[in-house]
């Protein structure tokens, strides 16, 4: 396993090389999801398709490398006992959001680009569920961003 914790960051907050690295590329893949959003609106659903993907498999990546890592190593040992805590409790709701919109875009891509699914469990109604995933994926990148604050920026007391 790739591990960049003992290196210190870029951005000046006191992070890690690799939550640096991984803001830069969540704020990055968040503005390609809305990337992939305006391909869809022009119907240039291949490209679209291929961008959403991209980033789907990209994040997945992020997540074994550097976000389940250092969530394991710092959140999962206390947890639930100091959940009233902004360090934690921020943490374990952009994890919980974090599942939720990786497992959907999964599915949504498994059910739209492949024939795995059969026709009774694929979406009826896709540009609703595209339009929820890419909503709750910016959720995501938000309270995401507020984990990196409440970790690495906001005084500790």
């Amino acid at each position: 396993m790739l591990s960049f914790a003992p290196i210190k960051g870029f951005l000046g907050t006191g992070a890690t090389f690799g939550a640096d690295l991984n803001l830069i590329v969540q704020i990055l893949m968040g503005v390609a999801l809305l990337t992939g959003g305006l391909l869809a609106k022009q119907k240039r659903y291949k490209a679209h398709g291929i961008c959403q993907t991209t980033v789907l498999l990209l994040n997945l990546l992020m997540i074994a490398l550097i976000m389940w890592p250092s969530f394991q190593q710092q959140v999962v040992p206390v947890f639930p006992r100091v959940f009233r805590r902004p360090y934690y409790s921020v943490a374990a709701i952009h994890g919980a959001l974090g599942i939720a919109a990786e497992l959907l875009g999964l599915y949504i891509v498994i059910g739209a680009g492949t024939n795995i699914l059969p026709q009774r469990l694929r979406f009826k109604r896709w540009k609703l569920w595209m339009r929820a995933e890419l909503m709750l994926w910016m959720l995501v990148l938000v309270v995401g961003a507020g984990a990196y604050y409440a970790w690495y920026i906001a005084p500790t007391s």
